[in-house]
């Protein structure tokens, strides 16, 4: 056992005795996967509260479901979502999937979180580490907010997608090419995921988002992957833009085919988008029936916003009818409550 895990066990065990002696524990109880862990139920009309049983929320189905994932994400989400039922109704189709971001060293908001899920999109957070280096989250230093994170999202006990530092193998980040190594990512990415499952997290669906691999050909991916013990899913971030690739299988298909020789864990396009061009209506309908026919890809999701370049559904009439025509696909017909 690794000292830190060595060092919560033991904290959790006096935890217990005092308990025994009289004292009330302020962190949440232990429910982990197989756990027993209980959370105190509402007083009933008797006013007497009582103890049930909270078992996780198994993940398992959610992993690699027949239907796909119509995910996106808006400028303002999570903390308003407005923009998910304006979306909804410029494309007819509710998303099942919501990203947004998480900065490094910031309060994981649980009402937040669990309003997108009862809203009926999956949480898809990118937690980005702006505040601490990869190697100071390897060596331990940040384990007081990453205990912190993992005892609410355990608490919370609702799905949650997560990557951590996307797009590490390019160089616009700083935990990037140049601010990190590969190694330091993976040492990084393993402590992490270790902490949340010595911290009885299971809820958590681990998502690993390099970039598309054609601006950076030269950084080779298969030294930054921390391995499928590690990872649930293949969190690919490509757009397309006015030069360059411009079909799916130019934009995405270098890339896949790298992965695949090291990994067959299901891709999901963690991020996508098409700058105005006037191939961007042809490379919506197609990006849509590929993952619609692809049985390893499990969705995507389209960056809705007008950031830098306007990567919008409908930045032009053409686009959103485009848009509109190929979420129709039933492939896209995902129901959280059939798969319970």
């Amino acid at each position: 056992m690794k000292a830190t895990a060595l060092a919560r066990t033991l904290a959790a065990l006096l935890t217990g005795i005092l308990c025994l002696a009289g004292c009330v524990s302020s962190g949440p109880a232990p429910i982990g996967a197989g756990g027993n862990g209980a959370q105190p139920a509402a007083t009933g009309p008797g006013g007497g509260a009582s103890y049930v049983p909270a078992q996780p929320y198994d993940v398992t189905p959610l992993l690699h479901p027949k239907a796909k994932y119509f995910g996106a994400t808006f400028d303002g989400v999570p903390k308003d979502l407005s923009p998910v039922a304006r979306y909804a109704s410029q494309v007819g189709r509710t998303p099942t999937m919501l990203e947004y971001y998480l900065g490094w060293g910031d309060e994981l908001q649980t009402d937040q979180t669990e309003a997108v899920w009862e809203n009926g999109q999956l949480p898809y957070i990118a937690w980005e580490p702006h505040k601490a280096t990869l190697a100071q989250i390897a060596d331990g230093s940040q384990d007081a907010y990453i205990v912190s994170t993992a005892r609410t999202l355990r608490a919370l006990n609702v799905p949650v997608a997560m990557s951590l530092a996307h797009e590490m193998n390019g160089a616009w980040y700083p935990w990037g090419t140049k601010g990190a190594t590969a190694a330091q990512f993976v040492k990084a990415w393993r402590h992490v995921h270790d902490v949340f499952q010595d911290e009885g997290v299971s809820t958590v669906i681990w998502v690993w988002s390099p970039n598309i691999i054609n601006p950076v050909p030269q950084v080779a991916l298969k030294p930054y992957y921390p391995g499928d013990g590690y990872v649930d899913w293949i969190g690919v971030v490509g757009y397309y833009a006015r030069t360059g690739a411009q079909d799916f299988q130019t934009l995405f298909g270098p890339t896949f085919r790298q992965i695949r020789t090291f990994t067959q864990r299901p891709f999901l396009l963690a991020e996508t988008g098409a700058q105005p061009n006037p191939r961007k209506s042809a490379q919506i309908t197609e990006l849509l029936k590929t993952v619609a026919t692809r049985s390893d890809v499990v969705g995507f999701i389209w960056f809705d916003l007008n950031k830098e370049t306007d990567w919008r559904v409908d930045s032009s009439p053409e686009t959103l009818a485009a848009f509109r025509t190929a979420a129709r696909n039933h492939r896209y017909d995902l129901d959280f409550d059939a798969l319970k």
